[in-house]
Parts: C-alpha cells; sequence; structure tokens
C-alpha cells in the first residue's frame, strides 16, 4: 500500500478521470477513497461518509457484501475465466442464465446476452434489434428514437441515441438515423406544460408525429430508461411507458429498456419496467448485478424475439457480436451470489420504504432553501435535487457555487453526486432510516453553508 504522501503527491497526474476536464482534475485533486464498510466509504484522510451515491447507482448491496466477495475468490480458485465464444461455455454462466431467465420472467424476457457493463449492453441492444428485422425481412427498418435527456452510455451507438449534449457534441459526427423526442420532464419542456399526465400525453403525441414523419417502417427500436437517471432523475407519469410499448406495438417498433440503473430494486419494484406494468422486447442491465464488485452485464431478450433468431434458416441470425469478457465465469459467479443476497434481502421493498422517507425530507429542504428549484424522485431510492440562482426564472445555479456546497456535504459527512445544475442521490438500497436522516441533515448543512 502506497503511503498517503504517494498518493497525494500523484493524484489525478497519470491518468484522465470520465467526466471530467483533464485539467480541471489536476487543479482540484479528486477524493481518494480508500476504503468502504457497510454504506460509508473511506478516504485517504480517515474521513467517513455515507455514499449517496451507491458507488455509480450500482453498490445496492452497500461495500460489506462477504457472500459476494466469497463467491469471486471461490470462482477464480476454481476457474479465473473461459471463453463463451462458439464452441465453449462454464458452469457458472449456464447457472446464471438459468437465475435470469427466472428473476425477469414477470418482464416476458427468458434470454441472456451478456456483456461487460452497461454500454456494452446498450450496444448489443441496438445491434440485436437491428438484426432482428433483418432476419425478418424488413432490412429498411435502421433508425433510433430516443428520449432527450435520456443517457444510453459512450460507446459510439449509446452517445448517438443519447439525450445530452454534453456526451454527444465532442464525439459528432456520430450514428445517422437516431431521433430524440420530448422527454416528460415536468420542470422544464417545450410545451411548458406542469401536469405529468398531460405532459405524457404530449410527449408520445410528439412521438406518434415523428415516426409518421421518418416512416414507420424505417425504424428498428425505441429505447428509453424507465426512470431517467444521469440526466437528473425524471420520473415520467405512469402512463408513459405504456403508451410509449403501445405505439411500438402499432408500428411494429421493438421497445429497449435501459434498465442499466433501474434493475434489480431501484425503483422499488424488481425492474423498471414491471414498475410501470411494460414488458420491453430488450432490457439492458449491468451496475448492480453484480453490485460493482466485477465489470458484468447482460442484454435480456423476450421469447418472440428469441423465436426469430433460434429459428432463422438462412444464416442471419447469426451473432457477429460478444466480448473477450462475455459470460465471464468470476463475473457469473459474483452475479449469482449477488442476485440471491437481493433477493433475500428484499431490497426493493426497502428502497420504497426508505425511498419514501428520503423524498418526503428533500420536499421539506426545498421549503427551507430557495436555492432548490425542484425535487425529484419518489420511485424508490432514486433523487434529484435540481438548483437554481432563481426559482421564478429557474435559472441553473452556477457550477462554482454548485461546486461549494457539494464540498460542505462531503464535510458533513455525505457524498453526493453533481451532474450539471442537479445533485443527485443513489445510495445503496441497504441503508436504514437513521442513515436517511444523516442524509438530509448533511444536505442541509450544505445549503446552510452558502
Amino acid at each position: 500500500m502506497k503511503n498517503e504522501n504517494f498518493l497525494a503527491a500523484n493524484n489525478a497526474r497519470h491518468l484522465w478521470h470520465p467526466m471530467a476536464h483533464p485539467a480541471d482534475s489536476l487543479k482540484n485533486a479528486p477524493k481518494i477513497i480508500t476504503g468502504g464498510h457497510g454504506v460509508r466509504i473511506t478516504d485517504v484522510d480517515g474521513r467517513q461518509t455515507i455514499d449517496a451515491v451507491g458507488g455509480l447507482w450500482n453498490v445496492n448491496l452497500g461495500y460489506s457484501a462477504d457472500t459476494v466477495k466469497e463467491a469471486i475468490t471461490k470462482q477464480l480458485q476454481q476457474l479465473p475465466y473461459y471463453s463463451i465464444f462458439r464452441g465453449t461455455t462454464n458452469d457458472a454462466i449456464i447457472e446464471l442464465s438459468f437465475m435470469l431467465r427466472q428473476f425477469f420472467e414477470p418482464d416476458g424476457l427468458s434470454r441472456a446476452f451478456f456483456t461487460s457493463g452497461g454500454s456494452d449492453s446498450v450496444e448489443i441492444a441496438l445491434r440485436l434489434a437491428r438484426q432482428y428485422h433483418k432476419i425478418r425481412g424488413d432490412a429498411g427498418r435502421t433508425k433510433y428514437f430516443s428520449l432527450k435527456k435520456g443517457y444510453h452510455g459512450t460507446h459510439t451507438g449509446g452517445a448517438s441515441v443519447n439525450g445530452n449534449a454534453n456526451f454527444r457534441t465532442q464525439y459528432e459526427p456520430l450514428m445517422a438515423g437516431c431521433f430524440q423526442i420530448p422527454a416528460p420532464y415536468t420542470y422544464r419542456n417545450p410545451f411548458n406544460e406542469s401536469d405529468p399526465a398531460k405532459l405524457s400525453q404530449l410527449c408520445l403525441a410528439a412521438l406518434e408525429d415523428e415516426i409518421a414523419f421518418q416512416g414507420p417502417a424505417t425504424i428498428a427500436a425505441f429505447i428509453m430508461e424507465p426512470v431517467l437517471g444521469a440526466g437528473g432523475v425524471i420520473v415520467p407519469h405512469e402512463t408513459f411507458m405504456p403508451g410509449v410499448r403501445e405505439i411500438c406495438n402499432k408500428n411494429g417498433i421493438l421497445l429497449i429498456a435501459d434498465e442499466v440503473i433501474t434493475g434489480f430494486g431501484r425503483t422499488g419494484s424488481w425492474s423498471g419496467s414491471r414498475h410501470w406494468g411494460v414488458k420491453p422486447d430488450f432490457s439492458c442491465t449491468a451496475k448492480a448485478i453484480t453490485n460493482g464488485y466485477f465489470p458484468f452485464g447482460a442484454v435480456m431478450i423476450t421469447d418472440a424475439v428469441a423465436d426469430v433468431f433460434e429459428n432463422d434458416e438462412t444464416g442471419k441470425a447469426t451473432i457477429g457480436s460478444g466480448y473477450t469478457y462475455s459470460g465471464h465465469p468470476v463475473g457469473a459467479a459474483a452475479a449469482i451470489a449477488c442476485l440471491k443476497e437481493t433477493e433475500k434481502l428484499k431490497v426493493n421493498e426497502n428502497a420504497s420504504a426508505r425511498g419514501d422517507e428520503m423524498m418526503s425530507g428533500l420536499i421539506e429542504l426545498r421549503k427551507k432553501h430557495n436555492v432548490i428549484g425542484d425535487v425529484r424522485g419518489g420511485e424508490g431510492l432514486m433523487n434529484a435535487l435540481e438548483l437554481v440562482s432563481d426559482r421564478e426564472a429557474k435559472t441553473p445555479l452556477d457550477p462554482q457555487t454548485i461546486a461549494r456546497i457539494h464540498s460542505a456535504i462531503y464535510e458533513h459527512g455525505v457524498m453526493v453526486r453533481v451532474s450539471g445544475p442537479n445533485l443527485i442521490l443513489s445510495p445503496p438500497l441497504v441503508l436504514n432510516s437513521d442513515d436517511v436522516k444523516q442524509i438530509l441533515s448533511a444536505l442541509d448543512a450544505g445549503f446552510k453553508a452558502i
């Protein structure tokens, strides 16, 4: 273990951080995290804080999931790696695929294609959607629809369907044939509509209009997060995702649910799609599938799509996609243990209960602090506070002030995440009521500090 002086001297000097300007990381040294236990992390100075970011939406079981760690150790001793490319497989991935079929049965999903993470899962789903239509003789269906403010990873395909310019502008031109419609974002939308139910219908009408304009026979898939995460925890009205499903069905368009964040209990339901009563054609998963302890992901596929691939006699269904670490046995072992622990602890129920407490507390904080323009969430343990300098004008708060608030909250014992004008909360799903109170107290103190 390198000493503290070495870590401080070399912090951010020999690596570039994702989602950050390299010069900013050099100027403002990142916090060095050296330990984690339960729902708390420890930095290089020995300061303990509640990790209200949950790693990066993924450490649902916290940092002390010993059964998952033990499963990883055991698998490393037995079989540390073997490929599942054509002709070979491993025992752990067979067991996991069976368990995932059972877990996702209520969503109508029965097959798994394994990946190394969320961006990989999105890329595979986009590719398989196009391939599905080609197998069926609809080779003209190549376009993708998505939501503005949506986030779908950083691969070229995922960036192309992203609805946030921050992840697109510096890498354009991206993939052609990708179109975004307005998100059901009540705080800011082009319709100036604050009623969630009415906004849902306006966005659905915009989707139908764009489909008619582009031509249904040119569209392969619509991809969406059941709750938009990185875009600022935008919770759609309960009619929205079912409405999207109905429109997709009517026009022969596949529905891809990006469940990288919302899967495995985050919303208070076992999946975000199930939360809204929707069965997608593909579901992209990662993050909490191994509690963040191993890079791993899976695309879950419905029977109807699987039948087209498995009954193909033309050779068009040969899957020309995959990764060296697809179906990694250590990742599979971690996922098996994680899935068992996730169900055993009923983290979805705790997420729902603690989420209600969090949402109530955040609403009270908004009454106290004018800098909080909007409070979003209310579906499990995922929340955002949108910060403004002027509530009436909804003027976003400047980044420097947001940075000061973030630091003050950390000094009071809680790590939160900054995303644009938003403070995002996505804590482990095993936190208790006292942890919720500490998070709310630290937020209060952070706002008071400015």
